[in-house]
């Protein structure tokens, strides 16, 4: 790894990660900016990092670099702005006997067994089948992050669960795995109404939803949430362009 220093940030460096394969184009190879894990201000400076179009992953702060590749764009929703669209206000009442609970970031055997069960059925043979208790610690909590897990239970049952980090006037939905039996109620769809939901009742600005790829079926949903912001490299920009929303109800 090469070394760099973030100047606004009183030198904390940045690092440029080597070459790996790209997670979400089989057929490319990806490389990050990562800013340095053991920096103990860590935690003070990850809200800015969001900001600058960041994501966590565990105790790593990231932005996709890649030498012939921009696909990756940071989005963000505007909380008190948003609107649902049809799709997403059927989503909703579709769903309206299902209970939020969120939670403190504390594994329980519930949990993992409905992680597992996702990987299974949705990444099977992606590099996660055969997570346990320590993997899930380690991708999904960290050591240091603010987090919370939203749960979303009917009757008790649990259906999904989205881990989201709480940041000065936002929050940030870092990963969500729900029953892959329940496909019909578009759960991925409720934990982001929900996680809107709860930043409205906290005054909290942006959701962010980590990165869009144009093209790339598994990222179209974001766009479905209107008006949506992205990072260009140097501010934030809202995306009026909404005739690229397929299916837009």
């Amino acid at each position: 790894m090469g070394a760099d220093s973030l100047q606004p940030v009183d030198e904390l460096r940045l690092f440029h990660t080597g070459e790996h394969p790209c997670g979400y184009w089989p057929e490319r190879v990806a490389r990050d900016l990562v800013l340095d894990p053991r920096d103990p201000r860590l935690p003070m400076f990850y809200p800015n990092a969001l900001s600058w179009g960041f994501r966590r992953s565990g105790d790593i702060v990231y932005r996709p670099h890649c030498a012939h590749c921009r696909a990756c764009v940071p989005v963000r929703i505007p909380v008190n702005d948003f609107k649902p669209d049809r799709s997403q206000r059927r989503c909703a009442a579709r769903n309206a006997d299902v209970d939020t609970r969120i939670v403190a970031t504390l594994r329980t055997e519930e949990h993992l067994a409905l992680y597992r069960r996702y990987l299974s059925a949705r990444h099977p043979q992606g590099g996660m089948d055969d997570h346990g208790a320590i993997e899930f610690d380690q991708f999904l909590i960290g050591s240091w992050s603010q987090g919370r897990f939203l749960e979303l239970r009917e009757h008790g049952h649990l259906l999904a669960v989205a881990v989201t980090d709480l940041v000065p006037n936002a929050l940030s939905a870092v990963y969500t795995f729900y029953d892959p039996d329940m496909e019909d109620r578009s759960l991925g769809t409720l934990a982001i109404l929900r996680q809107l939901e709860w930043a409205r009742r906290e005054s909290r600005q942006h959701l962010y939803l980590g990165y869009w790829i144009e093209g790339h079926r598994k990222m179209d949903y974001k766009r479905r949430f209107q008006p949506l912001e992205e990072f260009d490299g140097r501010s934030w920009r809202r995306d009026v362009d909404r005739k690229r929303v397929k299916g837009e109800g």
